[in-house]
C-alpha cells in the first residue's frame, strides 16, 4: 500500500517501506513487542502504528502526516517541505528508535566489550539489548602461528557491495575450412577479465576445430610455426584479427585484455589451412549465400602455384589476405577473406596466380595465365612499417625484410602469420568481380541468446551481496 506524499516526503516514505518490508522489524512493530521507555519512544510508537496500519489496510493519510510532524519534533533539519536524501534520514530514525527503546548508543557499547547473543529475548527489537543494530565480527588469521583475533564493531547500516556481472557478450566471425568454406557469426560470454587465450579457447571448441587443428606450436628461428610433440594439445590453432570494412586492423594476442576485443572492429577467428605438401590448393568457395557465377573460369597454367613447388628456403608461411578496392574515403573491402600457405621463394608471378586460384569462385571475368604483369599491388597490414608495398620486381617477394618483421609482431598465441591487403584498382575490380560485396554471415542462434542474456537487467540476491561483504581475503606476507 503507498503512502500519501505530504511535501517533498518520498525520502521519508521510501525509508518507512523499507522498513515495513522487512520482516522480522515490521513484526515487533505491528504486533508491539517492543519495549520503550514511556513517553519518549514518540517517534517508535508513531511508526509501529505507521506500520501497523499498513499491513492491517487501515492506513489513512492522517498516519503519514502525524509521523512527519513527530519526526518533525524531534529533529529540526528535517521540519518544513524541503527534500533529503532517504539515507541519511534512514540512519537518523535507527539512532531515535535506539533511544527510545533505552539502549546504549553505538559508540558507547564500542567502549566496552559487546555482549553478542545468538538470539535476543522475547522481548527484543534486535539481538543485543534491543538496539536496532548488528555486531559483525571481523576475524584475522594469522598464517604462521594460526592465531585468531576477533573485533566487533556496532552498525546501525552496512553498505553491501553489489555483485558485477562477470562476462559480455562478444560476437565472433568463424571462417572454417571445410568442403566449402564457412562464416558463421557465433555468440560468446567472454569474461570481463579474461584474456585472448581465454577467447581462442572458446572460439576452437565453439567451432568443432579437429583436434589435429588444436595442437601445441612453438616458433623457430624463421617464424614458422612447428610443431612442439610436448606441448601437444595445448594451444588452439586459430587466428584472430579484428576486421572492419577497410580491411585488417590488427591480430589478437594471448596476453591481451579481453576488454578492448571487438572494439576497433567485428572479431573474426581463422582456421588455418592443413600444411600440405602435394596437390594444387582448393580454389576459395563463397559463402553460403553467393552462388557459383557461371562466367569464363582462371585459363590453366603452365606456372605451377607455390603448393605445387619443391620447399624453398624459408619454408611455408601462413598468409592473411583480403581484398580491396578504391581509394581514400571510398575504399572497402569486398569479397570473403583469404588463407593461404606459401613458400617463400615464391616469385611475383606465382603469388599472383595463387591468389587468382584461390579467388576462382568469385571471379566473372577472363584472367590471361602469362604476360598479364601485376593486376594488383600487395600491402603487408597491420604490425609493418606504414605503407609497405611487395614490389613485382622482387624475385622473391615473400622474403622481404618486412615480412620478417610481420612474422615477429604477430603475436603470442596461435599460428604465426603475415596479414596482407591485396588493392585492386576499380576498373579491374569490376572486370574481374562485377559488384562483389563483403562475404555474406550467416548468424548462429547462440549470437540471439547471448545479447538476449546480457541485454536483462543484472539481478542478484540479498544473500549474495552478503557472501561478497564476507568474503575471505588473504594478505600477502611482506618479505623482509
Amino acid at each position: 500500500q503507498g503512502l500519501r506524499n505530504h511535501g517533498n516526503t518520498c525520502f521519508m516514505n521510501a525509508v518507512v517501506q523499507c522498513l515495513s518490508n522487512t520482516a522480522p522489524l515490521a513484526e515487533r512493530l505491528a504486533l508491539g513487542r517492543y519495549r520503550a521507555r514511556g513517553a519518549r519512544a514518540e517517534v517508535t510508537h508513531r511508526l509501529a502504528a505507521l506500520v501497523r496500519a499498513l499491513w492491517t489496510r487501515d492506513y489513512t493519510p492522517q498516519l503519514s502526516a502525524e509521523f512527519k510532524n513527530i519526526v518533525s519534533k524531534h529533529s529540526s533539519q528535517f521540519r518544513g517541505n524541503a527534500q533529503h536524501d532517504a539515507l541519511e534520514f534512514l540512519l537518523w530514525l535507527l539512532d531515535r528508535m535506539h533511544e527510545d527503546l533505552g539502549a546504549a548508543s553505538p559508540a558507547q557499547q564500542s567502549r566496552g566489550p559487546p555482549q553478542v547473543r545468538l538470539g535476543g529475548h522475547s522481548g527484543g527489537l534486535a539481538r543485543s539489548d534491543d538496539a536496532p543494530h548488528l555486531f559483525p565480527r571481523s576475524s584475522l588469521t594469522c598464517p604462521h602461528c594460526l592465531k585468531q583475533s576477533n573485533t566487533f564493531d556496532p552498525f546501525l547500516c552496512i553498505s553491501l557491495p553489489i555483485p558485477l556481472r562477470q562476462t559480455r557478450a562478444l560476437n565472433v566471425t568463424l571462417v572454417l575450412q571445410c568442403e566449402r568454406w564457412r562464416f558463421v557469426r557465433v555468440g560468446l560470454a567472454v569474461p570481463l577479465l579474461g584474456t585472448v587465450a581465454d577467447l581462442r579457447e572458446m572460439v576452437a571448441r565453439e567451432g568443432h576445430i579437429p583436434p589435429e587443428q588444436v595442437t601445441g606450436a612453438r616458433r623457430g628461428k624463421n617464424g614458422t610455426g612447428q610443431r612442439d610433440a610436448e606441448g601437444a594439445g595445448t594451444i588452439p590453432q586459430v587466428i584472430l584479427a579484428e576486421v572492419s570494412p577497410r580491411g585488417f586492423l590488427r591480430s589478437l594476442s594471448d596476453p591481451e585484455a579481453l576488454g578492448v576485443a571487438g572494439e576497433a572492429g567485428p572479431v573474426y577467428a581463422f582456421q588455418p589451412p592443413p600444411a600440405r605438401r602435394a596437390g594444387c590448393p582448393r580454389s576459395l568457395p563463397t559463402s553460403p549465400a553467393v552462388p557459383r557465377p557461371e562466367g569464363p573460369r582462371l585459363l590453366p597454367s603452365t606456372a605451377r602455384s607455390s603448393d605445387c613447388l619443391h620447399r624453398a628456403p624459408g619454408g611455408r608461411i601462413l598468409l592473411l589476405l583480403c581484398n580491396t578496392a578504391g581509394t581514400g574515403p571510398q575504399l572497402a573491402r569486398f569479397g570473403p577473406p583469404l588463407m593461404l600457405r606459401e613458400e617463400r621463394g615464391v616469385s611475383w608471378e606465382q603469388l599472383q596466380q595463387s591468389i587468382l586460384a584461390q579467388l576462382r569462385g568469385v571471379l566473372r571475368g577472363e584472367v590471361r595465365p602469362q604476360g598479364t604483369g601485376a593486376l594488383f599491388r600487395i600491402r603487408l597490414a597491420g604490425g609493418a612499417a606504414p605503407c609497405t608495398y611487395l614490389s613485382p620486381q622482387d624475385p622473391r617477394p615473400l622474403c622481404h625484410p618486412a615480412i620478417d618483421r610481420a612474422l615477429q609482431l604477430s603475436g603470442a598465441g596461435g599460428p604465426p602469420h603475415v596479414k596482407l591487403t591485396v588493392e585492386w584498382d576499380m576498373s579491374t575490380k569490376e572486370r574481374l568481380f562485377g559488384s562483389l560485396q563483403e562475404e555474406v554471415v550467416q548468424d548462429a542462434e547462440s549470437v540471439r541468446q547471448q545479447q538476449q542474456a546480457h541485454g536483462q537487467q543484472h539481478s542478484c540476491t540479498l544473500d549474495e551481496c552478503f557472501q561478497l561483504y564476507t568474503k575471505e581475503e588473504q594478505v600477502q606476507h611482506p618479505r623482509a
